[in-house]
C-alpha cells in the first residue's frame, strides 16, 4: 500500500506540473491573441491613408483603371495555417475550406499553384493530391509580421512574372464574433475594378483637394504595392489572432481536463491513505489483542 500511495502521489505532482503548464500556455494565448487584435486595428488609419492616395491619383487620371491586367487562367492561391500546435482543428478547417475553394476554380489543377503559410497545414493539402513547396514560417510576434509580408509579396511577384500568375486568392481565419474564428477567402489580385471605380467618384472630404507632380504610373503602382501590403499583414495577424484564440480555447479545455483528472486522483489518494490508516489501526488492535491473550495465558499458568 506505500508504494501504491507514493505511486499515486507521484502521479498526482505530474498532473499539477501538467496543469501549471497549461496555465501558463493559456495566459500567453490570451495575450497573444489581443496583441494581434491590436496589430490589425492599427492598420485602420494607414488604410485610410493608402485609400485617400489612390482616390486623388483615380480623380485625376481615370485612365489608372484601364491599366490594370485583365485576369488570365491561371490562379495563386496562398493558405494560412499554423507552424505550432496544440491548436485544436485550426489547420484541419482551413485545409478543407481551401480544398473546397481549389474546387470552384475555372481550369485545372495545373493552371493552380498553392503557398502555404505554416507548415502543418501543408500535409493537409498534399494528401488531397496538391504538389506544396517549401512552406513559409509563419511569424511568433507582432515585430515578425513585416518581414514576413516582405518575403510572400516577394513569391508573389516571382509568380506573377515568370509564371503568369494574375489572380491570387488568400485563404486565412478571421475572428468571429467575441470568441473563435472561421476561414474565410479573399481575393488578392486583381484588384477589384468596381472598388476602384468607387474610390474614382467619392466625393473628397474636404474643398482642399490634394494634387501630385510625381509620374502617376509610378505613383499608382507604389500605393498598390501598399493596400497589397496592408492586405497580407491584416491576413497574417487575423490568422495569427484566431490560432491563438483556438490555442487559448484548447487549453481552457485541457485544464477542465487536468482539474478532474486532479480531483479523481486525490479523491483515490485519501481513500488509500485512509485505508491504509485503517489497516495500521487494526493491525495495532490485532498485536495488542495477542499480547494480552498471551499475558494472560501465562498468568493462569503460573
Amino acid at each position: 500500500m506505500t508504494q501504491t500511495l507514493e505511486s499515486m502521489r507521484g502521479r498526482i505532482e505530474n498532473a499539477e506540473d501538467l496543469h501549471g503548464v497549461v496555465r501558463v500556455m493559456k495566459a500567453l494565448a490570451a495575450a497573444s491573441v489581443r496583441q494581434y487584435e491590436t496589430a490589425v486595428e492599427s492598420l485602420a488609419e494607414y488604410k485610410r491613408t493608402i485609400e485617400s492616395g489612390l482616390q486623388i491619383v483615380l480623380h485625376n487620371r481615370p485612365e489608372a483603371l484601364a491599366a490594370q491586367n485583365p485576369a488570365g487562367a491561371r490562379w495563386g492561391v496562398i493558405v494560412f495555417g499554423s507552424d505550432q500546435g496544440m491548436c485544436g482543428s485550426f489547420n484541419e478547417q482551413v485545409a478543407t475550406f481551401a480544398l473546397a475553394q481549389l474546387d470552384t476554380l475555372p481550369g485545372t489543377p495545373e493552371d493552380r499553384s498553392i503557398l502555404v503559410v505554416g507548415a502543418r497545414v501543408a500535409g493537409r493539402l498534399e494528401d488531397a493530391g496538391y504538389a506544396i513547396g517549401e512552406p513559409f514560417r509563419m511569424p511568433s510576434t507582432v515585430a515578425g509580421i513585416t518581414s514576413a509580408v516582405g518575403t510572400l509579396l516577394l513569391e508573389v511577384d516571382k509568380l506573377r512574372f515568370e509564371n503568369g500568375i494574375d489572380q491570387f486568392l488568400l485563404v486565412h481565419h478571421r475572428p468571429s464574433g467575441s470568441v473563435g474564428s472561421a476561414p474565410e477567402r479573399l481575393q488578392l489580385l486583381p484588384i477589384d475594378r468596381d472598388w476602384l471605380a468607387g474610390l474614382a467618384t467619392r466625393r473628397w472630404h474636404s474643398r482642399s483637394v490634394p494634387t501630385f507632380t510625381m509620374d502617376w504610373r509610378q505613383l499608382f503602382s507604389a500605393l498598390i504595392r501598399q493596400y497589397l501590403f496592408i492586405v497580407l499583414y491584416r491576413a497574417f495577424a487575423e490568422s495569427l489572432a484566431s490560432e491563438n484564440s483556438s490555442r487559448l480555447a484548447s487549453m481552457h479545455s485541457a485544464e477542465r481536463n487536468i482539474q478532474g483528472h486532479l480531483s479523481r486522483l486525490s479523491s483515490d489518494y485519501h481513500q488509500g491513505r485512509q485505508q491504509a490508516i485503517t489497516e495500521e489501526l487494526l493491525d495495532i488492535v490485532a498485536g495488542f489483542e495477542t499480547l494480552t491473550k498471551d499475558e494472560a495465558g501465562r498468568a493462569g499458568f503460573g
